[in-house]
């Protein structure tokens, strides 16, 4: 998506300067009013031919030799590109959809329930809280706002305030399921999802490969604070993310998810 894009603004570039220099270079060679110049141009560019005007000095053949040259081939890269890009663009939106379901499940069987436990302990949660509590009103901008704070926020919870034996059984009891959800390769086209299962494997396998969980040295405490953090702030951007593809795609969804906020500490699933 992003080499198609980028492939758009070099073609729409080079068409643009090889236009601007044949407006002009017709203007100076053969005298052409502006708008005959341009309609010169984009008639022969686009290949249509009409034949009622034409250069009539050598210089100016030459010019218009190297416009069909130059810009015929690049405002046929430009279409074909475009046309690409929007089946790319669509197919693309389409794959999303599919994918925030898988995450969605992710965040029933374990996200939400690990968002609300990293939230309880985050210090600085106060700073963030009433700014996350995801409303039906919310507009663009308003995510955009939170995902601002979200991505500045300091994610400082420490793993001494954490019962870590019961943390790993939980991450450990889904293991299994996790590595399901890596079975869909088109899961991993997300890299906010692959960062984040990769932050959840990794803070499952430094929890697991040690032999007790208590009466640590505070230098592996730190570390261990250092892996859960890292996991609470990309299971908060990917979350937020997911709340807003529900919103614009699936409003009952969307209800539900609100009502079981786990930043929103008045949250229940009952309706009221």
């Amino acid at each position: 998506m992003k080499a198609l894009g980028l492939r758009l603004r070099i073609y729409l570039t080079i068409l643009a300067a090889v236009i601007l220099i044949g407006v002009v270079g017709l203007i100076v060679i053969e005298e052409y009013s502006l708008l005959d110049a341009f309609y010169f141009i984009i008639v022969t560019i686009s290949t249509v031919g009409y034949g009622d005007i034409r250069p009539l000095t050598p210089l100016g053949k030459i010019l218009v030799i190297i416009i069909i040259l130059a810009g015929v081939g690049c405002f046929v890269g430009l279409v074909a590109n475009a046309i690409e890009y929007m089946i790319d663009k669509r197919e693309r939106a389409e794959r999303l959809k599919k994918l925030n379901m898988i995450i969605g499940v992710l965040f029933s069987e374990l996200g939400i329930r690990l968002l609300r436990l990293f939230g309880e302990k985050d210090p600085a949660i106060g700073e963030i809280r009433a700014a996350l509590v995801v409303k039906d009103a919310w507009s663009e901008d308003d995510f955009k706002h939170a995902f601002g704070l979200l991505d500045k926020h300091s994610y400082a919870v420490k793993s001494q305030d954490f019962n870590l034996e019961t943390l790993r059984d939980r991450l450990k009891k889904r293991e299994d399921f996790m590595m399901r959800l890596l079975e869909n390769p088109e899961l991993l086209e997300q890299e906010a999802f692959t960062e984040l299962m990769q932050a959840l494997f990794h803070l499952t396998e430094e929890l697991v490969i040690r032999e007790r969980l208590t009466d640590l040295p505070q230098s592996d405490y730190n570390h261990l604070s250092v892996d859960i953090n890292r996991a609470y702030r990309h299971l908060a951007l990917v979350w937020l993310g997911y709340m807003q593809h529900l919103k614009a795609n699936y409003p009952y969804l969307f209800s539900l998810a609100m009502r079981v906020n786990p930043f929103d500490a008045n949250a229940s699933p009952i309706v009221r």
